[in-house]
């Protein structure tokens, strides 16, 4: 991967907000990494004015203007691949070596992908070594959360996975802690209260973003900058030691055997 024994620039994606960005400023203060610029796809993003005290470039590109300027759908392919080339481009001034998505709600394309190979990582709300009979992510898109908790899951967790052409199914990194579903979910199911179950699902995500979502980005980070890490056949690596590895929800990333290696990872 990186490795390039120098503190990383690092670049944020958002929509309307960015969550994690509190904690990825914090984190920032040890060294091995700092926040140069985020960009949003939409006219503003809620924590603007809290980038913008910590010295950070912000910018918006929003998306539906883009499109709607060349009377295209939000849907339309080239349009699309067009807008994203055109993100690239502005990022490149930047000369970034990690690109993070917080809550960025469009799915990337290639122009992206080539400007930033192996080198973009995505918070993903559901477990993503959870999969269905073909191989697939269980819960890909944008309401996985909801998605597992209306299936009858007892938990769920976030995922940091590199981002590829396929949704969702780039190589997982980081696996956050567990977050128990709430009794509350059964009421509402034996009630048919489809609101009930909808609103919980709601307030369940904004958990996940508030508690996890930082943690996971520093902690990807913070591992591509101060690791070994090595991507191979689809599997991140770093010595002998095989990933994806667990976030626990406080302390560092344990490794079954042999010594903590990263220990700057996820650490308090």
């Amino acid at each position: 991967m990186l490795n390039l024994g120098r503190c990383l620039r690092v670049g944020v994606l958002c929509s309307r907000r960015a969550p994690g960005l509190v904690e990825l400023l914090e984190r920032s203060r040890h060294g091995s990494f700092e926040i140069v610029c985020c960009l949003t796809s939409e006219e503003d993003f809620a924590e603007r004015r809290l980038a913008r005290r910590a010295g950070i470039a912000c910018f918006s590109h929003p998306v539906r203007t883009y499109h709607r300027t060349r009377r295209a759908p939000l849907s339309d392919p080239t349009v699309r691949a067009s807008y994203d080339a055109a993100t690239a481009k502005q990022l490149a001034r930047f000369e970034l070596d990690v690109v993070v998505l917080s809550s960025y709600l469009y799915v990337l394309t290639q122009p992206m992908l080539d400007a930033f190979p192996n080198r973009i990582f995505n918070v993903h709300g559901s477990d993503l070594l959870q999969t269905d009979p073909a191989g697939h992510p269980r819960y890909p898109g944008l309401r996985a959360v909801r998605d597992a908790i209306v299936a009858g899951e007892t938990e769920t967790r976030a995922s940091l996975h590199l981002v590829t052409e396929a949704l969702d199914e780039g190589p997982v990194l980081l696996r956050s802690w567990p977050f128990s579903v709430s009794p509350l979910v059964a009421d509402a199911r034996a009630a048919k209260s489809r609101e009930t179950l909808h609103a919980y699902a709601f307030a369940h995500q904004e958990w996940m973003l508030q508690r996890a979502w930082g943690r996971l980005l520093a902690g990807g980070i913070e591992l591509t900058a101060g690791s070994p890490l090595r991507l191979e056949k689809g599997v991140f690596r770093v010595g002998a030691h095989r990933g994806p590895w667990d976030v626990p929800e406080h302390g560092e990333i344990a490794f079954e055997s042999g010594p903590r290696l990263l220990r700057r990872a996820v650490g308090e």
